[in-house]
């Protein structure tokens, strides 16, 4: 199929953002694309207002498909819409054990994974947040009571789990490289860049450069301008 004929995808892709994985995949996929680039807000972070004139909640990734008229947001369902329709090499063959691993991939990296990932991050910019001088003490060791009790014990056990298994498989679903490898790479990139993954988790760290070093991963990598995770 030459590129006249390929169908146009559009990401809406927001800088240090989940949708740098969709970038990767769109290169792993080798199908044309074109990308509409959107800014965090200075201040607060968030993305733009913009956001919202393609998806109601105003997020990224958002993807657009001009080829079924379909607009998708959230990086799971865009992966797995992506690969049933340009790339089932990226998913085990059906009830396979190595299928049932990517299933479960899929769904821990956002269910598992980044809400007390999130937790954490929420917790520890709001200590920093301007606020009256008597109230800072009391908002810092609330959140480091919920840091240490709750939220951060569950990243570290999620990790230590991850570590596991990475120690036996190259890749999430054994020596095949999926869209669960693409869909956990953000949380893990995100880990690394906050120290939670180091040299004491050798091979979740290598795991990590592995993909980075992949030509299919730069590619997405160079188009996607900033990210603070590679």
């Amino acid at each position: 199929m030459n590129s006249a004929e390929q169908p146009m995808i559009t990401l809406h892709h927001l800088n240090n953002s989940r949708s740098q994985r969709i970038l990767w995949l769109l290169e792993e996929l080798a199908v044309e694309y074109k990308i509409e680039f959107y800014e965090r807000d200075k201040k607060t972070v968030l993305a733009p207002e913009s956001l919202k004139a393609v998806h109601a909640l105003g997020k990224s990734p958002v993807i657009t498909d001009d080829s079924t008229g379909i607009t998708l947001a959230e990086s799971g369902a865009i992966i797995e819409y992506l690969i049933e329709h340009y790339g089932k090499q990226l998913k085990p063959e059906l009830s396979t054990e190595d299928y049932w691993q990517y299933q479960y991939w899929m769904h821990f990296s956002e269910g598992s994974l980044m809400p007390p990932m999130v937790m954490n991050l929420v917790l520890t910019k709001m200590t920093q947040s301007p606020m009256p001088f008597f109230i800072k003490p009391v908002a810092k060791m609330l959140a480091s009571k919920i840091i240490d009790g709750y939220s951060g014990p569950i990243v570290k056990n999620a990790l230590a789990y991850i570590e596991s298994h990475l120690a036996k498989n190259t890749w999430f679903c054994g020596n095949q490289l999926t869209g669960a490898d693409i869909q956990m790479s953000f949380p893990l990139e995100a880990s690394v860049a906050r120290g939670l993954i180091n040299e004491n988790m050798p091979h979740t760290l290598a795991y990590v450069k592995r993909f980075q070093a992949l030509p299919t991963y730069q590619a997405g990598l160079k188009k996607g301008g900033d990210y603070d995770y590679a």
